[in-house]
């Protein structure tokens, strides 16, 4: 018999006291224990990505949010700009408008008024001149009295 065989022999020994002894129990429980440790750290990372899924489609949601009322903001802003343009033009045409009424309002009344002032003028002239026609050709009290008449007479007839 050789070496070989006490080595192998030996062996058989050492692996029946150890099964004696319950090592290969050690040995599998601490495997046991190591595979539950795995797993549980596998469902500890499968739960956080389920959460990690759940805040990012979270974001996506509120992204889509805030997008969608960024864009009815910008459209409220555009139709109030839009309006306030309209607006200002109406009160633009209507500041024109009123504008317009008053100026051809001074320029009637100016033309009125210039009327006036040329039929004032003519009637004094025309009393003037008939005033000299008169006194040159009215002589004495009945003249003077005729020439005062009429002068009013006619200052009342022109105005």
């Amino acid at each position: 018999m050789g070496a070989e065989f006490f080595v192998l022999l030996g062996f058989i020994v050492f692996v029946f006291i150890l099964f004696y002894f319950g090592a290969h129990k050690i040995v599998l429980s601490g495997l046991d224990a190591r595979g539950k440790a795995i797993a549980d750290e596998l469902a500890q990372a499968a739960k956080l990505r389920q959460e990690a899924q759940a805040l990012l489609a979270s974001f996506d949601r509120k992204k889509a949010e805030a997008e969608a009322q960024a864009t009815a903001i910008i459209a409220e802003a555009r139709a109030q700009a839009e309006q306030l343009a309209k607006d200002a033009a109406v009160k633009m045409d209507e500041f024109v408008t009123r504008r317009t009424r008053q100026a051809e309002a001074k320029i009637a009344l100016a033309e009125a008024q210039a009327s006036a002032d040329v039929r004032a003028a003519a009637a004094d002239h025309a009393t003037r001149a008939a005033e000299i026609v008169l006194r040159t050709e009215a002589k004495g009290s009945a003249g003077a009295d005729l020439v005062s008449r009429e002068i009013g007479a006619l200052k009342g007839r022109l105005n």
